[in-house]
């Protein structure tokens, strides 16, 4: 516990300066965590990073995640069009080198991109909103999200007695779960008590729910598929919390989730 209070404090230091600064000092982490995240993910699938798939891979979640409008460029890919000639790349890759490749391999490698891009780009983009208080809902998120991690943890210690998935999570329990959501919605509330009218009680126990909600079945996707290849951690970059992925399975579900289905304001 220690080392992961010590690990916690340093990676969220290293975290906030970029985050308050903004611009393209946050789009900057937000791209290389993105890139840890998807070597962590070609690492878990036991295929060498620099393999050709794995290299398409990278190229598309540098091509999702990168400060395309804060650098000014008139090449503003599509994520859409940016998925579809990726999957192109990946089925042409199975054709090119006769199957050696097979498409259970590309297949896991074009998810991982996705999943990956996909997430860090809203984290991203979540920072530069058009109403300018992107600071706002980007900690707005962030903090629901550890809100509901503490609460789930601590309620579960307390009273956990029934097992939420003990197949994908044996430590999770119902109470925690429960206990996770009801600490999101409060903190969420409190950022709306506090947000001179910029944020709803209402919309703010709905996000509130939603960060918590789908942050642990993120979570849970995580603990899913690293059981699938018998691992604890998706890295080792922090001591005692595991990788990038292990740190951030909930933020690259969340932030895209509210996103689409459009739960913040300034949409």
């Amino acid at each position: 516990m220690k080392q992961r209070i010590i690990t916690g404090l340093i990676a969220g230091v290293l975290f906030l300066g970029p985050c308050l600064a903004g611009g393209l000092w946050y789009h900057g982490l937000i791209l290389f965590m993105s890139i840890i995240g998807y070597y962590e993910f070609v690492r878990m699938t036991k295929t060498l990073p620099w393999s050709g798939t794995a290299l398409v891979g990278f190229i598309g979640v540098i091509v999702l995640v990168f400060p395309w409008k804060l650098l000014g460029s008139p090449f503003l890919p599509e994520p859409l069009q940016v998925i579809w000639i990726l999957m192109l790349l990946f089925l042409f890759v199975t054709v090119f080198t006769k199957n050696s490749t097979n498409i259970n391999q590309v297949a896991m490698h074009f998810l991982g991109s996705v999943y990956v891009g996909i997430g860090f780009s809203y984290i991203a983009e979540s920072r530069t909103t058009p109403d300018g208080h992107g600071l706002f809902w980007t900690f707005l998120l962030l903090f629901s999200i550890w809100a509901s991690d503490a609460g789930a943890y601590f309620t579960g210690r307390k009273w956990g007695k029934n097992k939420l998935w003990p197949a994908i999570s044996p430590n999770k329990t119902v109470e925690g779960a429960l206990g996770g959501v009801l600490i999101a919605i409060v903190t969420a509330s409190l950022f709306a008590i506090f947000s001179n009218g910029l944020l709803s009680i209402g919309l703010a126990v709905v996000i509130g729910a939603s960060a918590a909600v789908v942050g642990q079945l993120g979570d849970l996707v995580q603990s899913a598929y690293k059981r699938v290849y018998g691992i604890k951690d998706s890295g080792t970059l922090l001591p005692g919390h595991g990788g990038i992925l292990d740190r951030c399975d909930s933020w690259i579900t969340v932030f895209p989730f509210v996103h689409i289905l459009m739960l913040l304001p300034f949409h």
